[in-house]
C-alpha cells in the first residue's frame, strides 16, 4: 500500500474527510463539492499524526533536499510544520494571512534570513490562493521558497493553473483521485457514488449537470 493510500485511509477513518455526492457541501468559496475536509482532526490521532508527520518528512528529504527552514501557514500548517521542523532539526517559521496589526507588524513570525531555502507546510489545498499569498510573503522576505508540501489536494484544475502561473512546486501526501477509489473500495461510497465522484474530479465547474 503506498503512502497516498494509506494517508486516504485513515483520513476515512477517523472521518476527517466526509463524501456526500447526493447532497453536495458548499465551500466558503461558493464551490459546490461532494467533499469536504477537516486535516485538523488528524492531530487528534497520534497513529494518524505520526504517519502524516513521518511522511511529511521522508517526501520533504526527496523533494527539497537542500531545505534549510520549514514554515508553517497560520493556523493549519503551524502544528505540522513544528513537528516536522523538530524531526528534521530545522529551524521553523509560521506566516500569517496577513502582517499583524500591532508590535512589529510582522507576517512571518519566527526568524528566517534572506537567501534561506523554505519548505512551506499546508494541510489542504483547494485552490492554493491562501498558501501561495504565504509563499509571496516569504519571498518578500528574500527567502527562496522551494516549494509547498501538503497532506492533501482536491486537484482542482485551478489549484495547477496558480500554482503553474506563480512558479510553484507542490508536492501532496495524498489526492483526491487515491482517497475515491479507496472509499468505494471499502463501503464508505457506492458504485453510483463513485461515479459522480469521480464526475467531480473531471469536471468541477459542472460535475452535477
Amino acid at each position: 500500500m503506498t503512502l497516498a493510500t494509506k494517508i486516504a485511509s485513515h483520513l476515512l477513518k477517523i472521518e476527517a474527510v466526509y463524501l456526500n455526492p447526493q447532497d453536495p457541501f458548499t465551500w466558503a468559496s461558493g464551490i459546490k463539492s461532494p467533499i469536504y475536509t477537516d486535516n485538523r482532526v488528524t492531530l487528534a490521532y497520534p497513529e494518524t499524526r505520526t504517519l502524516i508527520e513521518d511522511g511529511f518528512v521522508e517526501t520533504i528529504k526527496e523533494a527539497f533536499p537542500e531545505v534549510e527552514v520549514i514554515a508553517g501557514t497560520a493556523t493549519a500548517g503551524i502544528p505540522h510544520g513544528a513537528i516536522i521542523a523538530d524531526k528534521m532539526n530545522l529551524p521553523f517559521a509560521y506566516i500569517r494571512s496577513k502582517p499583524k496589526a500591532h508590535g512589529a507588524g510582522n507576517q512571518i513570525e519566527g526568524r528566517v534570513i534572506a537567501g534561506q531555502k523554505m519548505v512551506i507546510i499546508e494541510d489542504l489545498i483547494s485552490t492554493g490562493g491562501s498558501v501561495l499569498e504565504a509563499v509571496a510573503a516569504a519571498k518578500r522576505e528574500g527567502v527562496e521558497v522551494l516549494g509547498v508540501v501538503a497532506i492533501f489536494t482536491y486537484q482542482l484544475k485551478k489549484a495547477d493553473k496558480n500554482f503553474a502561473e506563480a512558479g510553484v512546486k507542490l508536492v501532496t501526501l495524498s489526492n483526491y483521485s487515491e482517497l475515491i477509489k479507496l472509499a468505494q473500495k471499502e463501503g464508505y461510497v457506492s458504485k453510483e457514488g463513485l461515479a459522480l465522484l469521480e464526475r467531480f474530479n473531471e469536471n468541477q465547474e459542472n460535475w452535477q449537470n
